[in-house]
C-alpha cells in the first residue's frame, strides 16, 4: 500500500512536470493532491512499519506533536484541494469556453496558497494546546500514530478546549468544503444528463462516480471516527483504529488510480513514456 501510494503519486508529479501539455489547472490541482498524499503517507507509515517490523513502539513527545500537526494540517489541505478540483470540474464541464479565463495560473496559485494557509493555521492550535497540558496518566496511545484526541485524552487536566476546538475544525472545515463540492457536482451531473448520447453520459457519469467515491472515502471515516471517539466506548477500539487507518492510508493509494490513470491525458502520456523507453 505504501509503495503503491508513493510510486503512484511520484509518477503523477513526474509526468505533469515532464509534459508541457499537462500544465493546466486540473493537473496542477492533481499535483497538489499528490504532494499532500505523499506527506500524509510519510508522516504515518514509516513509524507504523517500525512498530510492526521492529516492535519500536516508542515516540518522543515532541515528535508525536509534530506528527499530529502534519497529519491534521495536510488532511485539511487535502479537503481544500478536493473543493478546488470540484470547482475546476464544474467550470470545465458547465462553462468550457470560459475555463481558461476563469482558472488562470494566477487564480490556481491563489487557490493553492489558500488551501495551504488554511490547513497550516487552523491546525496550529492542536499541538500548541496539547503541549500545555500536564500528563500524569499512562503514556500508551491506543493507535498506530499520534491521533490528536488520543494524545489529549492522556492529560490529567481539563482538556475540553483542545477537544472542542478539534471537533469544531473537524466539522466546520469539511462541512464547508463538502457543501461546495456537492453544489459543484450537482451542476456537473445536471449537465451530464443533458448530453445527447447515452455513451457520453455513461462515460462522464463513470468518471464523476469514481471521483465522488474517492471523496467519500476521505471524508466519511474521519467524521465517523471523530464522533465515535467523543461519545464514549460504543464501538470496539480495534474498529476505530481500522477506520482511522483507512482514512489516512487508503486515499493516497486510490488517488493516483482514480485521478491519474483514469485521466486520459495523463494515461496517454504514461503509455507514450513507456512505449518510447521500449523503442
Amino acid at each position: 500500500m505504501y509503495v503503491i501510494a508513493v510510486l503512484g503519486n511520484f509518477t503523477i508529479l513526474f509526468i505533469v512536470k515532464r509534459e508541457p501539455s499537462l500544465h493546466e489547472p486540473m493537473c496542477y490541482f492533481l499535483c497538489m493532491l499528490a504532494v499532500t498524499d505523499l506527506v500524509l503517507c510519510m508522516s504515518i507509515l514509516p513509524k507504523m512499519l517500525s512498530i510492526f517490523w521492529f516492535n519500536s513502539k516508542e515516540i518522543d513527545f515532541s515528535a508525536c506533536l509534530t506528527q499530529l500537526y502534519f497529519i491534521n494540517c495536510f488532511a485539511a489541505m487535502e479537503s481544500g484541494i478536493f473543493m478546488a478540483m470540484a470547482f475546476d470540474g464544474y467550470v470545465a464541464i458547465c462553462h468550457p469556453l470560459r475555463h481558461s479565463t476563469i482558472l488562470t495560473n494566477h487564480v490556481v496559485a491563489k487557490i493553492g496558497l489558500a488551501a495551504v494557509l488554511s490547513g497550516c493555521l487552523l491546525v496550529l492550535p492542536y499541538p500548541l494546546l496539547a503541549s500545555q497540558w500536564p500528563y500524569c496518566k499512562t503514556n500508551i496511545i491506543p493507535h498506530t500514530y499520534c491521533k490528536h484526541i488520543s494524545v489529549v485524552n492522556l492529560a490529567c487536566a481539563d482538556f475540553r478546549a483542545s477537544s472542542h476546538y478539534s471537533l469544531s475544525v473537524t466539522f466546520f472545515v469539511p462541512s464547508m468544503d463538502v457543501v461546495f463540492i456537492a453544489v459543484s457536482y450537482v451542476q456537473i451531473l445536471r449537465d451530464i444528463f443533458s448530453l445527447p448520447t447515452k455513451e457520453a453520459r455513461l462515460k462522464s457519469f463513470g468518471t464523476c462516480g469514481s471521483h465522488l467515491c474517492a471523496i467519500l472515502v476521505f471524508y466519511i471515516p474521519d467524521l465517523f471516527s471523530s464522533v465515535m471517539h467523543r461519545i464514549g466506548n460504543t464501538m470496539p477500539l480495534y474498529f476505530l483504529i481500522l477506520i482511522d487507518n483507512v482514512y489516512l492510508l487508503v486515499p493516497p493509494m486510490l488517488h493516483p488510480i482514480i485521478y491519474g490513470v483514469r485521466t486520459k491525458q495523463i494515461w496517454d502520456r504514461l503509455l507514450s513514456l513507456f512505449s518510447h523507453k521500449r523503442t
